[in-house]
């Protein structure tokens, strides 16, 4: 079985991630199978994994069939990679292990945060709200650049 390796193509690090490892495995990366969760929601819901959990850590499921999660996640897809199959013999010894998914788990909640709040604004561009409140941003609307306006002058 090829690798499935489902990530958040939303996440500019994410992708950014994903894009290397793509680059570092060359052109045999048909070998794995590259999932954007945003484009394919349902693609882990067979194993009981929604959208969201996806988006709060790395997924893959393995050649053997197995889904991996964060670190164990990330020595799948290291093995994949000749040069960072070493990456994917450290963080499994067992002190590095612990060490890296502690550490990988606060960067990804910090990564979670951050795109919430991404896509919180991307949500409200152009909302009156959300403007600057400056008279020339375009995201101000008629009303809201005459009051701007009574309050200068």
């Amino acid at each position: 079985m090829d690798p499935q390796i489902f990530f958040n193509a939303d996440c500019p690090v994410c992708s950014a991630g994903v894009a290397h490892i793509r680059h570092l495995i060359g052109e045999p990366s048909q070998d794995c199978l590259w999932l954007d969760i945003n484009a394919e929601p349902d693609a882990l819901s067979s194993r009981g994994v929604d959208v969201e959990a996806v988006k709060k850590r790395l997924h893959v499921v393995d050649r053997m069939g197995v889904l991996r999660v964060g670190i164990p996640a990330f020595a799948a897809l290291w093995d994949e990679v000749p040069k960072l199959r070493f990456l994917a013999k450290l963080v499994r010894l067992p002190v590095i292990r612990h060490v890296a998914a502690a550490c990988y788990e606060v960067l990804a909640a910090i990564l979670y945060v951050w795109n919430k709040r991404r896509e919180h604004d991307a949500a409200h561009l152009g909302d009156a709200n959300c403007a600057s409140g400056h008279p020339d941003d375009p995201g101000v609307n008629a009303a809201s650049k005459r009051h701007a306006a009574s309050d200068f002058g």
